[in-house]
């Protein structure tokens, strides 16, 4: 079974997205105060990232509207986790975004996916802190995302090994890596990323490639495995972060997609947050 995940790692034919509110820019959570949220701006690179997935990749993106209630309802990723057919509706770490699962879970439904929710009140998980890599989980465990939240992620997708990985300096567990490819690992540099890449290591009986970049948020980055198109990597731009999408560009095999995201980051939005990947094989109507 983890072998059939592998073969088609990165697929993908839908992404559910979500508009971005007005209320973002005053309630959005976020690790730092300060930093304003150009508003227009954000919503321009949310357009731009929605255009790749739409036109350039030909994914069929189901577009939520926004929740002027739910000021992070954007980050959809960390409302469900889903892995081939299943979807599991995750609980939120902070009480605040724990109603966005709904619109999230009527989409999913609509898409004919098996939907589990996470009904234990003990537990917590955001998407943000899952790593899927196409043979195992990672989960972080950090101030959104505990123990048992990680536990019904293990029960839910059973054919998986679920390795959990702490989580203290940053928000989530992919605030500082992604997956670049079928086999490799994007990962930023700080002492923090090291020590969680350091971790996952030792908790896998395999060996990923890795690849380092300078900047913690820049490791954020989305493969896809586009039957026409072949490897594609989103990354975020070369405005954003000169140096690490230096290194992106070593990707010889890759189609990459530079994206910029400044607004987003500063209420700690990175690129994998921003859409729910589906590889629906087939919708009976």
């Amino acid at each position: 079974m983890a072998g059939l995940a592998l073969s088609g790692f990165g697929r993908c034919t839908h992404a559910i997205v979500r508009a971005i509110p007005n209320s973002l820019c005053q309630e959005a959570l976020r690790t730092e105060k300060g930093s304003v949220v150009d508003i227009s701006l954000a919503r321009k690179h949310h357009e731009q990232y929605i255009e790749v997935l739409k036109n350039k990749l030909g994914l069929s993106v189901i577009e939520l509207p926004a929740d002027e209630s739910l000021p992070d309802a954007p980050f959809v990723e960390d409302v469900a986790i889903v892995c081939e057919e299943t979807a599991l509706i995750t609980r939120p770490g902070a009480p605040s975004r724990r109603k966005e699962a709904e619109a999230v879970k009527k989409a999913l439904q609509d898409l004919q996916l098996n939907v589990v929710e996470m009904t234990d009140e003990s537990a917590t998980l955001d998407g943000g802190d899952v790593l899927f890599t196409g043979r195992e989980f990672f989960v972080g465990l950090s101030k959104r995302t505990n123990q048992r939240g990680a536990e019904i992620l293990a029960d839910t997708f059973k054919d998986y090994a679920v390795s959990t990985v702490p989580v203290c300096e940053t928000l989530h567990l992919k605030s500082f890596c992604s997956m670049a490819g079928p086999n490799l690992i994007a990962i930023g540099s700080s002492e923090a990323a090291q020590k969680a890449l350091k971790t996952m290591q030792q908790m896998s009986d395999h060996r990923y490639d890795k690849l380092t970049l300078p900047d913690d948020a820049a490791a954020n980055c989305i493969y896809l495995n586009i039957p026409s198109k072949g490897h594609v990597l989103l990354h975020r731009a070369p405005e954003d972060f000169p140096e690490s999408a230096k290194v992106f560009e070593k990707l010889k095999e890759h189609m990459l997609i530079p994206l910029p995201n400044t607004e987003l980051a500063k209420v700690d939005g990175c690129l994998t947050c921003c859409s729910l990947l589906i590889n629906k094989k087939t919708l009976s109507l």
